[in-house]
């Protein structure tokens, strides 16, 4: 009877200590769900950055990616609204806002492509990396591509909200001004890549808010990955 006693403990110890060990090794994230978490985190990320920007006034009412009126060309606001323009200066800058909204639409296709071409050193550096680890990924990966896609879209929304000829007339009675060093920046380029800049202001604060919250991490495998390296 002793015997058996001793051989039950033994047994008990045997599948206490087994449990204890899956419990543990199962709290670590495998390769396949690190990369899994980090496409959905990215996928997440991604999507909501670019759906807050496309909206009505995503630009034009965001502080933090409001597309100003070129720097090159500062002095051109500065004088104009000196010499009562400041109206057509503000309906040229809305125009730029409302030329990167039209385009932040095409963004997430792109964002979704990339994401699915992560490999899984990609998403253990994204995992251990700097706050924005994810957000540079993208912009590293993606940002040709935005440019490419972007460009005709701006260009087709300056023209079709009258920006180009609003600049074009600012910029003509400017270089008219006696005196003045004649200017001619390149609008189309300016706007796409202020769009692009905006768009990824936006990603990496969704990033930091699903690194910093876990309320934010929407399923169980994005609670389990991101859990693992904030303990």
């Amino acid at each position: 009877m002793k015997k058996l006693l001793l051989l039950f403990f033994f047994f008990s110890l045997l599948s206490a200590e087994a449990q204890f060990w899956k419990k543990s090794t199962s709290t670590t994230p495998t390769a396949s769900e690190v990369t899994k978490a980090l496409k959905e985190a990215l996928q997440q990320g991604a999507t909501k950055g670019a759906a807050q920007v496309s909206q009505l006034d995503g630009y034009f009412k965001n502080p933090e990616i409001k597309i100003p009126f070129p720097q090159d060309v500062q002095m051109v606001e500065s004088k104009m609204r000196a010499l009562g323009m400041g109206k057509q200066v503000d309906e040229f800058v809305l125009s730029l806002n409302r030329a990167a909204e039209d385009a932040a639409k095409q963004a997430a296709p792109i964002f979704v492509s990339a994401i699915q071409k992560m490999s899984i050193e990609d998403a253990y550096a994204i995992l251990k990396g700097q706050p924005d680890a994810a957000t540079q990924y993208l912009s590293r990966t993606t940002t040709p591509q935005l440019k490419e896609k972007f460009m005709p879209i701006v260009k087709a929304s300056l023209d079709k909200v009258n920006a180009t000829r609003y600049y074009a007339d600012l910029i003509g009675y400017y270089n008219r001004v006696p005196f003045v060093q004649k200017v001619n920046p390149d609008l189309t380029g300016y706007a796409t890549d202020k769009a692009i800049a905006g768009l990824f202001v936006m990603i990496a604060k969704e990033e930091k808010n699903i690194r910093k919250d876990p309320l934010a991490r929407t399923t169980d495998l994005l609670k389990k990955v991101f859990s693992s390296v904030t303990k």
